[in-house]
């Protein structure tokens, strides 16, 4: 990729005007860092099965469950299909009402760790794009 284009193509993934740019580049998309958590529940669902093949900057899907008869802020976390997890408990609660209202949230891996603490083995963070 030419160095020109490299940089208009970061600018515009941080939500930073981009002067020069096409006026498609102008309307990118801005994101925002909503959260960070660690992945609780890791060591219940798929996270093991998959572990080999999960990757830092991976996509991965936020599902809301209303009806969790143990939070009512459940928000799931999969990966392909596989069921990694959850948002931790104490902090679901922004992203649970954002997800009911139907904003543009987005999910990725941030950080693989090989620990005995199923708390310290994925970090995910939670953007809005918009």
């Amino acid at each position: 990729m030419e160095r020109r284009r490299f940089i208009l193509t970061m600018l515009g993934a941080w939500g930073l005007p981009l002067a020069g740019g096409s006026a498609a580049q102008t309307q990118a998309k801005r994101v925002i860092l909503i959260q960070e958590s660690p992945l609780a529940g890791f060591q219940y669902y798929d996270g093991e099965a998959v572990w080999s093949r999960l990757r830092v900057g991976q996509a991965l899907a936020l599902v809301r469950e209303p009806v969790n008869r143990h939070d009512e802020r459940a928000v799931r976390i999969e990966w392909q299909g596989y069921r990694l997890g959850y948002l931790p408990r104490v902090e679901n609660t922004a992203v649970s009402q954002m997800l009911d209202r139907g904003e543009p949230l987005v999910a990725r891996i941030v950080r693989l760790r090989r620990s005995h603490n199923p708390w310290e083995r994925v970090r995910l963070a939670v953007e809005w794009c918009g």
